[in-house]
């Protein structure tokens, strides 16, 4: 563990970001001018081309099966081209432990009022799941989120300030509509820690509402994902094998296992557990956000669209980088210092929406501290 490369690490993620305050003001137009690409997939028995580094792989269906746009991992073709759903998950101490939560492939994670943290997990095979949750209600910058991946919001609930967002996309929520046959009520938590969906009801909330399966025609993916054979590893980077977010309540962090190259999830002082085990990511990204409140509430503001810095790690190694979101509803890019589009390695994605005048709470080092 070696200190002054985080400090080395913060120096430049400053100068990305040009302040690290909540008050501090950047433009979009400051962000890097590299062309932004759609997501691309290259079969593995062509021969890739080379970009940022590695292959990348283009999404050419084999054998019924199709790179999935949230992990860039092979799965079935019907499950691929099928919308996701994101649901809004609580991580409150009492709703522990999480249901489903380990079939996600992308999660995010950001704060919300009081401190506490919740999350928008987004799965694409979730079937079988007979309980998802605990389902909490959401918050305006959520909904950004889940538009970002054509995915249908399912939530119990929601501030009033993100109601009119959520009238304007397709959701599912617990308390009114089609989407509250979608829910249930467990007798192992008290209210309103055991408000729960499963994946049949899901899927028949989702035909009853008459929401489109597939994605659009027009969606061209998020992420761009390395070919297996090419995995990216950040060898100019910093040693990240032991990182924390910084968030107030919970106080979570990732440790890096070489045995198997995933990043394992603690919280509230040991392994953040599920029905089907401990929680993992192969790829994180810190997105930090300048923010205020809605006045006069509690509620945060988090400003999803005034371009940023942040962090991407993977594979015990990670590199300061740049955020810039494809106007109102599009999706956000994450560029190196370079100015080049970062490459994820085909896993589950963790990103971490932080607060930027909480840069300093940040950790990274090279292995976790005795």
């Amino acid at each position: 563990m070696k200190k002054s490369r985080w400090l080395s690490a913060a120096f430049l993620l400053c100068a990305l970001t040009a302040g690290c305050s909540r008050t501090a003001e950047t433009s979009a137009t400051a962000a890097p001018a590299a062309e932004t690409e759609r997501v691309i997939y290259i079969d593995s028995e062509t021969e890739a081309p080379k970009e940022a580094g590695g292959a990348i792989q283009e999404r050419i269906k084999k054998d019924g099966m199709l790179p999935s746009y949230l992990t860039g991992e092979w799965i079935p073709a019907e499950i691929a081209d099928r919308r996701p759903i994101a649901v809004m998950i609580s991580n409150d101490q009492a709703a522990l432990p999480h249901y489903g939560m380990s079939r996600a492939g992308v999660i995010y994670e950001a704060p919300v009022e009081g401190g506490m943290n919740r999350f928008m997990a987004f799965f694409e095979d979730y079937d079988d799941l007979e309980r998802i949750g605990s389902v909490r209600s959401c918050r305006t910058y959520y909904t950004y989120f889940a538009r970002e991946f054509e995915a249908v919001c399912v939530h119990y609930g929601q501030s009033k300030f993100a109601l009119p967002y959520l009238e304007q996309m397709d959701h599912l929520d617990g308390i009114a509509g089609a989407g509250a046959s979608a829910f249930f009520r467990s007798s192992d938590r008290r209210s309103p820690h055991n408000a729960y969906a499963s994946g049949a009801g899901i899927r028949a909330a989702i035909e009853k509402s008459g929401y489109a399966d597939a994605y659009p025609a027009s969606y061209e993916g998020h992420y761009r994902f390395a070919a297996k054979e090419s995995p990216v590893l950040l060898e100019d980077g910093i040693e990240a094998g032991y990182i924390r977010p910084g968030y107030q309540i919970g106080d979570p962090w990732f440790t890096y296992n070489e045995e198997d190259g995933l990043y394992y999830r603690f919280q509230y002082g040991g392994p953040h557990e599920t029905d089907e085990g401990q929680l993992t990511a192969k790829n994180i990204l810190f997105q930090y956000c300048v923010w205020d409140y809605y006045s006069p509430s509690e509620y945060l503001d988090i400003n999803v669209h005034t371009s940023y810095g942040g962090y991407y790690f993977t594979n015990g190694r990670g590199i300061p980088i740049r955020w810039e979101k494809d106007g109102t509803y599009g999706v956000t890019k994450y560029y190196d210092s370079d100015g080049q589009e970062i490459v994820l390695n085909p896993g589950t994605t963790w990103v971490c929406i932080l607060q930027a005048d909480r840069l300093d709470k940040a950790e990274i080092y090279g292995k976790q501290t005795e």
